[in-house]
């Protein structure tokens, strides 16, 4: 099947011209400033026929004298309908809040969704989705969706880690506004280093994602897209304070320079000097931290010239202090008396994108990305040192065009990548570069009836990981009304960091071992994996209500793969696969609105996950089998002065998760071999005063679910039982929360 799927790109293809309807798609602010918007479902009513805006916000699609209902639709924006007579050009612009025209139909707008047309599966959520929960970064921005399972990785950072088709970050391909983000030396702390102010929407799309974004995705792609200077609010400001410290402070700055030059400042401050610890084991439950992060954005718009760019300057410094309390109450310095904990962050990010559309012909654009990061991280974990400097740099080139019509559209370019890391670990130092050079070619059709697909293929030239290919292929196919069925198979290929991405098991005793030498990157060869899935989405109604159904299924198979194996309890070893790892995930998810303004989520997880280590195929640890999750949320009536309330609450059942081994250890330091099952709920009530400022109270793991000495040996910090990696819930138990925003 895999040679089928690298030839398929070859295949000829033979269309037909067919009488196209072409529009753009808009939106404007307060100031009147017009903004495309990509990404709007744009189709004729009754009859699956539709496409989506690109960049520029414009489309193209089938147009028939019998066709009369244009729905364009969009989520975070009001669904509209178009009465149209005649085939002429369409200049429409979306809005939000309570604005009408003649021409709309007026509908409550969806705060996440997934769509039933693209060939991929895409949901998108949107800022209304994210205010839903405190979301004080990017990596708490998941608590109200099943599609992402956070956990943390240990009992005293307090750092979250996300999932993905039962996978860690590492195989997921994390991006903002499509330039890689968290990967390399931000693997494990990168994703708190995105605001949640600062984010406008997230696409979070499952299995191989897009050549166009490189060979790295594995289990899928998350993509953030930032707040834009023209269409956010000239002046926001939020602040959030919570009972275990935390407190946090986010203010943006917008002002338009003219008609075509916009530029924002946003900064954001956290910080947490509360210590707690209240299992009395000597250690904080949570971390001190304070982080101080600064952004620049400039925007440039010139929609009759086809022309839209983007410059952003990011300067980020973070500290994190943990380990007992002792240790920190005097004066948190290295030292060998008390066990404790820093990491040191500085990062600069310089990022452009520039667009052109070409305004004769839309269907032909060309974008160009350049991204330079510089990442420096000094760490101990007791007395264990760890640093990291890691400078990358980032460049995509990508032409968009169709054949024939616009049922044929292709997107080709080429990339290029560099990355350089230092690091020293316990003395030793560790150094390399990595660099590549690829292109791809990816081809979409769209009959705008029944099929969607999307066929791509890269090539790459690396350094250190050779000459390979990378083929993937996405299939929509709607069978009958209201239904989605999607088939989606791609290759990924990745080097892996096994310091940075591994950075938990510092806080312990084990010792780390390298089973295999003649890799070229610690001398283990990189990591290799296929991914398949399929997709089955329904709609319909119930009770006279809208509801949806969803069953997807992936697999992903490793050819190849970085083990990190934890089943001795004094070692961490690494060494390549000898045998099979895999991962299957399956995901049942109801959706329904029983009332006008009241949503229902609920959804039923089961992960089958296995790698064959030294001592046998085994479960992959801390990876629970099964998960549900359930999300209800209510927005009552606003009244002429915009005042209403909000409540969101969100219930997780956690199943049993297998631990690593811990046979060889002392009777007093066993665990067995499986964590017990649990479930949290969280909660949120905002108040909306008027559309410029809004309270919100919430609380986080109500129930005060907590686990009982998470960390093994907290006695003897230095001893060689020691290990707070066996964490499989929260340590910290209950959390409550106030926050308010305020906007001009």
């Amino acid at each position: 099947m895999k040679t089928y799927i690298y030839m398929a790109f070859l295949l000829p293809w033979f269309v037909s011209s067919q009488i196209q309807m072409e529009g753009i798609i808009s939106t404007k602010t307060n100031k009147n400033i017009e903004t495309p918007i990509e990404g709007v479902s744009v189709y004729w009513l009754d009859t699956g026929i539709g496409t989506f805006t690109v960049e520029d916000g414009s489309f193209s699609l089938p147009y028939d004298t019998k066709f009369n209902k244009l729905i364009i639709s969009y989520v975070g924006y009001k669904t509209d309908t178009l009465h149209i007579s005649e085939n002429r050009f369409i200049k429409h612009f979306l809005t939000e809040d309570s604005q009408l025209s003649e021409i709309r139909i007026e509908s409550r707008k969806k705060t996440s969704a997934t769509s039933f047309l693209s060939a991929q599966n895409i949901l998108k959520i949107s800022s209304e989705e994210l205010l839903k929960a405190a979301c004080c970064n990017l990596s708490e921005s998941f608590e109200t969706n099943p599609s992402i399972d956070v956990n943390f990785t240990n009992a005293i950072s307090g750092v979250k880690q996300i999932k993905m088709l039962g996978l860690t970050t590492p195989y997921i391909l994390i991006t903002s506004e499509n330039i890689p983000m968290t990967r390399g030396a931000a693997q494990t702390y990168g994703m708190s280093f995105i605001p949640g102010t600062w984010v406008e929407s997230i696409q979070i799309s499952k299995g191989a994602g897009s050549v166009v974004n490189g060979f790295e995705s594995i289990a899928g792609q998350i993509n953030a897209e930032l707040v834009k200077p023209n269409s956010d609010a000239p002046f926001f400001f939020n602040a959030y304070a919570n009972v275990n410290g935390r407190n946090e402070l986010n203010t943006h700055f917008n002002k338009k320079l003219n008609d075509n030059i916009s530029t924002g400042l946003y900064v954001h401050l956290d910080s947490r000097d509360k210590h707690t610890d209240r299992n009395q084991d000597s250690f904080l439950d949570l971390p001190l931290s304070k982080q101080f992060n600064i952004m620049n954005r400039w925007q440039y718009n010139n929609l009759e010239k086809g022309l839209i760019s983007f410059l952003n300057f990011k300067y980020l410094k973070d500290e994190r202090n943990s380990g007992q309390i002792d240790h920190h109450k005097n004066n948190g310095n290295f030292s060998s008396d008390y066990w404790g904990a820093q990491v040191q962050t500085d990062r600069l990010d310089f990022s452009t994108k520039f667009g052109y559309v070409n305004p004769n012909i839309p269907y032909q654009s060309l974008g160009v990305q350049l991204a330079y990061s510089y990442h420096n991280q000094d760490s101990y974990f007791g007395e264990r040192a760890y640093d990291i400097q890691h400078n990358s740099v980032y460049t995509n080139f990508v032409y968009n065009s169709i054949i024939s019509d616009s049922r044929h559209k292709i997107k080709t370019g080429l990339g290029f990548t560099f990355d350089s890391y230092y690091e020293f670990f316990m003395a030793n130092k560790y150094s390399r570069k990595e660099h590549s050079t690829g292109g791809f070619f990816e081809y979409n059709y769209d009959n705008y009836d029944n099929l969607n697909l999307t066929l791509g293929f890269r090539l790459d030239s690396h350094n250190l990981l050779g000459f390979f290919a990378t083929p993937r292929l996405h299939v929509r196919y709607t069978p009958w009304n209201r239904a989605a069925l999607r088939f989606s198979v791609g290759r990924g290929k990745r080097s892996a960091n096994v310091f940075a991405e591994n950075q938990n098991y510092l806080a312990s005793s084990r010792s780390f071992q390298f089973l295999n030498s003649d890799g070229p990157i610690y001398g283990l060869d990189p990591e290799i994996a296929w991914n398949y899935g399929i997709s089955f989405m329904q709609g319909f109604n119930l009770f006279g209500r809208s509801a949806d159904i969803v069953v997807d299924f992936y697999k992903t198979d490793f050819e190849n793969q970085v083990v990190v194996d934890a089943e001795n309890p004094y070692e961490l070893r690494f060494y390549n696969l000898q045998g099979k790892s895999y991962a299957n995930s399956l995901q049942l998810e109801f959706n329904m609105s029983p009332l006008e303004r009241l949503n229902f989520k609920s959804a039923f997880k089961y992960y089958d996950v296995k790698v064959d280590y030294i001592n046998g195929r085994l479960e992959k640890p801390m990876t629970a089998r099964q998960r549900f999750f359930t999300n209800i949320s209510y927005e009552s009536i606003s009244n002429s002065s915009a005042q209403l309330w909000r409540f969101d609450a969100t219930f997780n059942r956690i199943g049993r998760q297998r631990f690593p081994s811990t046979s060889l250890s002392p009777e007093e330091y066993k665990r067995p071999d499986y964590a017990p099952a649990f479930s949290t709920l969280n909660a949120q009530l905002t108040r909306v005063f008027s559309n410029k400022f809004e309270l919100y109270l919430g609380g986080e793991n109500i129930t005060d679910t907590r686990q009982k000495n998470p960390i093994i040996s907290a006695e003897n910090p230095f001893g060689p039982n020691f290990d707070s990696t066996f964490v499989y819930g929260p340590v910290f138990g209950k959390s409550f929360y106030l926050g308010l925003r305020f906007k001009i």
